[in-house]
């Protein structure tokens, strides 16, 4: 059974009635924590969708931007994406609800920001609306405003990025302790370890992006350390 379908069978009890407590308390043990992590990024999305006054935007484009979506899903991922939208539950509740249901675990809510930020880019703009809305999931999920402000130097190409902003530390901090934070932040980003967190094999592919990224931020504070 296809990710999808199990996705559009755990919103349609939502549109049938059925609380979000009783759909998120069905998906807290693996394998189904791939489809809550899954339902957190496509819900919050069609929320968000809304946020920069754009409704028209492409949904299975900004699908694509965090899942992989082989041809024969995208009837069902586009299903999704409107299921998502009829749920009357408002994007604060849908947060608080996945805060319930990954505890403290603070690599899924960075794993499941990183899509929503790859959402809001999906029309090549970032509106602040858009940063407005997801600051606040980040506020009630428990990430700090350096946390947030890594994740969007690292993903909204507005200017060059600042390495430092993006590994969470500052010119003062000393190269051991830099190369310190990069090797962790390299460490969670291996697929294995995203699947473990409840990320689907279709969306790891956020892995690529975010481990050049932590690269390229390495590899320029330490150029001009020897330099």
């Amino acid at each position: 059974m296809s990710i999808w379908t199990r996705i559009s069978d755990a919103l349609a009890a939502l549109t049938k009635g059925e609380g979000l407590t009783a759909v998120f308390d069905r998906l807290k043990a693996p394998p189904e924590r791939s489809v809550a992590f899954a339902i957190a990024v496509v819900a919050l999305g069609a929320k968000m969708a809304k946020a920069d006054g754009l409704v028209t935007r492409d949904e299975v484009t900004a699908f694509r931007e965090v899942f992989r979506i082989a041809p024969e899903d995208e009837a069902g991922a586009a299903r999704v994406f409107n299921l998502a939208r009829q749920d009357v539950a408002g994007f604060e509740e849908y947060a608080m609800r996945i805060k319930g249901l990954f505890g403290q675990e603070n690599e899924s809510y960075c794993d499941l920001m990183e899509g929503l930020f790859h959402i809001a880019m999906a029309d090549g703009e970032y509106h602040e609306n858009e940063d407005r809305f997801l600051w606040r999931v980040a506020e009630i999920f428990g990430m700090s405003e350096a946390e947030f402000a890594s994740m969007r130097a690292r993903l909204v190409p507005d200017a060059e990025p600042d390495p430092y902003t993006i590994l969470g530390v500052t010119p003062t901090t000393p190269i051991p302790e830099i190369r310190k934070a990069w090797r962790a932040q390299v460490r969670e980003t291996h697929p294995d370890r995203m699947i473990a967190r409840g990320v689907p094999e279709e969306a790891v592919q956020m892995a690529e992006t975010r481990l050049i990224a932590l690269n390229r931020a390495w590899e320029a504070i330490n150029e001009k350390a020897e330099a």
